[in-house]
């Protein structure tokens, strides 16, 4: 090898060059390499070093061929990593046809990078490095990343079910294939039952998914150490538990591995994560810390979705018991409701309507609005309606019903620290011989009633009174009202006469323009009416914010009953006269 040979190339690491620009002859092959060449300059009159000793040290191992292929120089480091090339004989005869080209290869567990350089007269030099600290370093780097941007998608696929059963067949599509050829959840038993959902692998396509249910007796026992909160080793039992249970769907028992790992909950896992796979891919230590983490983010999911299902039916157990019950069925009355919240999600509001049986056959009614809105005004509501059904067992005469009731409410509040009120329309109807209806009825600061006419007028129930729940003896007013058989009482909140809308969208509804509405409608059954008052209202809010709603409507049907099979035209009559008072 001449001082061409090696003059400006890179061993490797870029850090050695030749300096001397020197041309030497070629030698011959039995010469040795560092007397062909030049010396290195000594250094504070020390003794330089020869090339050899440069050579044997640099990080790529050296080997020089001849013409003829001939092995003619083999550094330390060469013959280190490639033992069977042999100085003096054929580099061909080594038997390592990855020399034959530059590259990556892996021989004897190491992996090496070779690349040829061409020299003088035919010759030619192989730098071969060991890069497999390197490669392993970049490979544990790539497969890092791939495990970080698997769980966070993981992550965030998992942030958005909010129903156990959506999140379980998330975590198990999306288990495969990154994790297993086959992936089975299982819940937590609930009532001696437990459910499952299984995913499994399919060519080309999203995993198929399918769901079922076990006794809890008959859960493997891997299963039931998971749940426990124990990650089963008995490894070897596992796939035939597995195989047994009917889950390993398209992979054999003996040529599967499979792992079972606790997904943590609250107090107590959540549920067992199965993972199985063809024998190929055993489960490494990567890979069961890459199964556990995913476990915890699914655990974590489910976790919430179990907890949101649990206050979703506490909260519609709740709702269910807040929401104004329709009026009982009574001789001689037909009944009409309508009830739009405030909140349209929440079900519920400050706005009450009922009805409840007398033992004389009448019925009280009521009809009010809490103050507030919302869950707080609704639980008010409940209250109120609680003592309603209670009190009205031992007094049917209106105003001192209403008064029990302040009383009540009074206790209910100070208790409370609420300091909340109420207005209410509390009456009892009796039906007449004639199939009329006597309605006593007692007010407590809400508006007044409206009694829709045989003739079609409208007439205004003189009706006022003090709020109830805020002085202990409020002034409470009384009247008492004749309905003949097709004549109506209508019951309104606050929410119509209040709601703000038309043109501007600013303007209150106002009692003129509810009179419009009911105007012609007194040959309309109770129902019709009242969803009537609440269609014109919601159109003119035009789905703007608003009070709560509530209408009721009472109708004296004479001595028989009878369905009407068509509702009555409401007429396009022109503006009505003011509606006149009744006179007590």
């Amino acid at each position: 090898m001449t001082v061409a040979d090696v003059r400006d190339s890179d061993p490797g690491d870029g850090r050695i060059s030749t300096p001397s620009t020197a041309r030497v002859p070629a030698r011959s092959a039995d010469v040795p390499v560092a007397s062909t060449l030049p010396p290195l300059a000594p250094d504070r009159n020390l003794p330089a070093p020869d090339w050899s000793e440069v050579v044997e040290h640099f990080r790529e191992g050296l080997i020089v061929c001849d013409a003829d292929g001939v092995v003619r120089h083999l550094s330390p480091v060469a013959e280190r990593l490639l033992p069977e090339v042999v100085p003096g004989e054929l580099l061909a005869s080594a038997g390592i046809a990855a020399l034959a080209s530059a590259g990556e290869f892996t021989h004897r567990g190491h992996r090496l990078r070779v690349r040829q350089v061409p020299l003088s007269a035919a010759r030619c030099c192989w730098y071969v490095e060991d890069v497999t600290e390197t490669v392993s370093r970049a490979d544990a780097l790539l497969a890092e990343r791939a495990r970080s941007a698997f769980l966070a998608v993981v992550g965030e696929k998992l942030g958005n079910p909010l129903h156990p059963d959506r999140a379980a067949a998330a975590v198990v599509r999306l288990a495969v294939p990154t994790l297993a050829d086959v992936a089975v959840l299982v819940l937590a038993p609930r009532s001696g039952r437990a459910r499952w959902w299984r995913a499994c692998r399919s060519d080309d396509e999203a995993p198929t998914v399918d769901s079922g249910k076990l006794d809890a007796v008959d859960l493997p026992g891997a299963i039931e150490e998971g749940l426990a909160g124990i990650e089963p080793h008995t490894l070897d039992w596992l796939v035939e538990q597995a195989v047994d249970a009917g889950w390993l769907h398209g992979v054999i028992g003996a040529e599967a591995t499979a792992r079972v790992v606790p997904l943590p909950g609250r107090d107590t896992p959540a549920g067992v994560l199965l993972v199985a796979r063809r024998a190929t891919r055993w489960y490494d230590e990567a890979d069961v810390d890459l199964v556990r983490a995913f476990a915890a983010r699914a655990g974590a999911a489910l976790t919430t979705a179990v907890l949101y299902r649990d206050q979703a039916e506490v909260a519609d157990t709740l709702q269910a018991s807040l929401v104004p019950v329709e009026p009982a069925a009574a001789p001689g009355v037909q009944w009409g409701t309508a009830y739009r919240p405030a909140q349209a999600g929440l079900r519920i509001g400050g706005d009450f309507y009922g009805a409840h049986r007398l033992a004389d056959g009448g019925s009280v009614f009521f009809l009010g609005d809490v103050s507030g809105k919302g869950v707080e005004a609704a639980v008010f509501t409940g209250q109120l309606r609680q003592c309603l059904q209670a009190l009205h067992r031992v007094e049917s005469q209106p105003g001192r019903l209403l008064r029990l009731l302040n009383d009540a409410l009074l206790e209910t509040t100070q208790a409370h620290g609420q300091g909340r009120f109420a207005t209410i329309v509390l009456g009892v109807a009796r039906p007449q011989r004639d199939g009329g209806l006597t309605l006593t009825m007692a007010g407590g600061g809400h508006l007044p009633p409206l009694v829709l006419r045989a003739s079609g007028d409208i007439e205004v129930v003189p009706l006022s009174g003090m709020l109830i729940g805020v002085v202990p003896d409020p002034r409470i007013g009384e009247v008492t009202v004749r309905l003949e058989p097709g004549e109506t009482c209508l019951l309104y909140s606050d929410g119509v006469t209040e709601a703000r809308g038309g043109r501007r969208g600013d303007e209150q509804f106002g009692a003129e323009r509810l009179f419009t509405a009911v105007s012609g409608c007194h040959r309309m059954p109770a129902p019709a009416l009242a969803e009537r008052i609440e269609q014109v209202t919601c159109d003119w809010l035009a789905h703007g914010d608003h009070d709560d709603i509530a209408v009721l409507a009472l109708r004296a049907t004479g001595p028989t009953v009878r369905t009407p099979r068509h509702l009555h035209a409401v007429p396009s009559s022109a503006r009505p006269e003011r509606p006149r008072e009744i006179h007590a």
